[in-house]
């Protein structure tokens, strides 16, 4: 059985096709993808405006939603915004953490992404015993993004020190896993987990994959990260989001934290690199030189002062840029792909640092890169995922073809297609209803005011 999508324009092969015909069978999965189609087939649903391939979502921590207007208050600093993060993390079950997660997962597919990297670390219960069942939070986490129809990389995170040659303090036992030896034990015993629960078969109908993350230099002793080139699949690191990591570092080990990432053999093709934001020449040859994935979220780098990373040298490098929202400051594709553009105009004072074509790789291609997911394009043989943008809006009138990424917004997402099926239709998740609901419930879970 097929499902068919005439899409007025879209993006096909790096460019903009008009009528294009999506084809897709009974696993989600595309079989044809025809351009100039000239009018719909009746058997085909009509997407007018302007089609993309599904956002990739390559950094996101889905209980820092919560945070969302709930920091400004004071100003403050980043570290003092992670003693609130650590507040709300201590109220998370699985079943809180499921609602929690669940209404995230459906603010980013009406946002438009249809694919996500969950870096994850709150592993335990908060005196850091494990739950029984075995993985209950990592569970919850796959069942919210499969019942919200997101394909997810759940990046299962290595988080054993507090600072470097530091313990874990009260608010972080929950994350550790007490050595390195107890990280990849349980790591392992996850992969066999969610391959029995949520079985890999055809690409539009894998919504639950595995990966690996370095929570940072400060987490993972130096002399523990060679261990991660001993697993298979993407492997991310939150990497120089802030001076003072990069002080403590070479403090430590005398070098940056790029350069104790290098020596220690996992820089290559399947690191990402989230933020980036504080490098050195050396650094950025380092992660180009090994075609590194980067991923910036330039919405949450910007809340929280972190600074511009350099992403056009890290691109001219040979990095491949991607896009995360991190602690969802905001849940739109579209914003986010549009800072990092802004960011780079205001550090170098040019305009067009990254051309539209270019946005849109990084915001597609770019992630599927990341994460190691079937995604990113409309071809034959990946995922059926893909999102509408109205071009008739306020906001988006007049743009021509793809410069419409650097105008529309989240507002302008009309409708979300993921594994073949739509998933969100004019701002409300087909299956799950209206988001705002969602969110309700879960600040209810967390006894927290919303």
């Amino acid at each position: 059985m097929s499902t068919q999508y005439w899409c007025e324009t879209a993006w096909v092969d790096g460019a903009v096709a008009r009528g294009v015909l999506l084809s897709a069978d009974d696993t989600g999965t595309l079989t044809a993808v025809q351009t100039g189609v000239d009018a719909a087939p009746a058997t085909a649903e009509v997407v007018p405006g302007f089609t993309l391939p599904g956002g990739v979502n390559a950094h996101s921590h889905a209980f820092h939603r919560i945070l969302r207007g709930r920091t400004h208050g004071d100003g403050g600093t980043f570290w003092t915004w992670r003693e609130v993060m650590y507040s709300v993390a201590a109220k998370l079950d699985p079943e809180s953490y499921e609602t929690v997660a669940r209404a995230v997962f459906a603010e980013m597919l009406a946002g438009g992404y249809t694919s996500v990297g969950e870096f994850h670390y709150v592993h335990h219960a908060p005196d850091g015993s494990a739950y029984e069942p075995a993985h209950a939070m990592e569970r919850a986490l796959a069942r919210a993004a499969a019942s919200a129809g997101i394909r997810i990389r759940l990046l299962d995170t290595c988080y054993l020190t507090g600072a470097i040659d530091a313990e874990l303090s009260d608010e972080q036992a929950r994350f550790g896993d007490g050595t390195i030896d107890g990280f990849i034990d349980r790591h392992a015993g996850l992969a066999e987990t969610f391959a029995a629960e949520f079985p890999v078969n055809a690409p539009g109908e894998s919504f639950v994959h595995v990966g690996a993350a370095i929570h940072s230099i400060r987490a993972v002793p130096a002399a523990n990260l060679p261990r991660f080139a001993e697993l298979t699949g993407p492997v991310h690191v939150h990497l120089s989001e802030q001076p003072a990591e990069n002080d403590a570092c070479r403090a430590a080990y005398g070098a940056s934290p790029t350069e104790v990432l290098a020596r220690s053999g996992v820089v290559d093709e399947r690191l990402s690199a989230v933020h980036a934001t504080h490098l050195d020449d050396e650094d950025i040859a380092i992660l180009g030189g090994s075609r590194a994935a980067i991923v910036m979220c330039p919405c949450t780098e910007a809340d929280l002062a972190d600074g511009i990373g350099p992403a056009r040298e890290l691109a001219d490098a040979g990095a491949v840029i991607s896009i995360g929202s991190d602690q969802h400051v905001v849940l739109d594709a579209l914003r986010e792909t549009q800072s990092l553009e802004a960011g780079e105009r205001l550090r170098s004072g040019q305009r067009g640092r990254f051309s539209p074509a270019e946005l849109i790789t990084a915001l597609t291609e770019g992630g599927a890169r990341s994460l190691d997911l079937p995604v990113g394009a409309l071809e034959v043989g990946k995922a059926c995922d893909f999102i509408a943008l109205r071009t008739d809006s306020m906001r988006t009138i007049g743009s021509l073809d793809e410069q419409i990424v650097l105008t529309a917004t989240s507002a302008d997402v009309h409708l979300t297609v993921s594994g073949g099926r739509v998933r969100v239709r004019d701002g409300v998740h087909a299956q799950l209803g209206d988001v705002s609901d969602l969110y309700a419930k879960a600040f209810a879970a967390l006894e927290m005011e919303g």
